[in-house]
């Protein structure tokens, strides 16, 4: 005879299966990058996973720059020793570069908002050390006429995701960006960094939250980490004890003639 206790905690789990039956059904479930079937929703094709370019060790202790080479554990890139980022740490989940610069752009551009439950997943996986330290998320924050004409922050919808995952606190207007910066895709490094110099700012009323905590900030792509950058100084001038970067892509600086 089943247990009625048993049997009340199954029934949730058993509607949940009927309505992602019932739902599969309806909208079958398709590839994040190409919309071509799957068999779960949240997943790669086999294609697309075949092309998309997961970031994993030898990497840069500080920035997260995959090495080609083996490397000893905490070795830094040549870029890192000769200028320090603000950030203590950066991580991507994967490379900027055909599937992975398509599943951003249709991210952000092409209003893929339903991509972020498993993208959170991945900057989950990408970030356990940086997430088991942090005290906060704080996104990377859009200005104010970039967010009316895109009616979301890509970056504030991971920050969420992620949350609950990992019962973190998300702080999503802590920084404030003071003026529409133009778009960095065509700038070099030099170009990026005086492009968002003082352009962010901590509202004042989070200044309080973020004293002496560990922050882990989240955005879509890191390059040169001029925007990383920018915001964590930002961050730490406000009080917080250090910055960690978690993006859920990075581009290769040297491919794209950023450097």
């Amino acid at each position: 005879m089943v247990d009625r206790a048993e049997s009340g905690r199954g029934e949730p789990r058993l509607a949940g299966r009927a309505r992602r039956l019932l739902l599969d059904a309806f909208l079958p479930p398709l590839c994040l990058a190409c919309a071509g079937p799957v068999q779960q929703s949240g997943q790669l094709c086999a294609s697309c996973w075949n092309g998309a370019r997961f970031i994993a060790p030898p990497l840069c202790a500080c920035c997260g720059a995959p090495f080609e080479l083996a490397m000893p554990e905490g070795t830094l890139c040549g870029a890192c020793l000769a200028e320090p980022p603000p950030f203590a740490r950066a991580r991507a989940a994967l490379s900027y570069e055909g599937v992975g610069r398509d599943l951003v752009l249709g991210f952000k551009m092409a209003d893929r908002t339903y991509c972020a439950p498993a993208f959170a997943e991945w900057l989950a996986r990408t970030g356990a050390a940086l997430l088991a330290e942090a005290d906060l998320l704080v996104p990377v924050p859009l200005h104010r006429w970039r967010l009316l004409a895109r009616r979301f922050n890509q970056a504030a919808l991971m920050a969420h995701e992620l949350s609950r995952r990992t019962g973190l606190q998300v702080l999503p207007d802590a920084l404030v960006r003071l003026r529409s910066t133009p778009s960095q895709a065509s700038l070099r490094a030099a170009e990026r960094a005086a492009n968002v110099r003082g352009a962010f700012a901590v509202r004042r009323g989070a200044k309080s939250k973020l004293e002496g905590r560990r922050v882990v900030l989240i955005d879509d792509v890191l390059t040169t980490g001029a925007t990383a950058g920018a915001c964590a100084r930002a961050l730490l001038k406000a009080g917080a004890s250090s910055v960690d970067v978690l993006t859920l892509a990075r581009r290769d600086r040297k491919s794209d003639g950023i450097i």
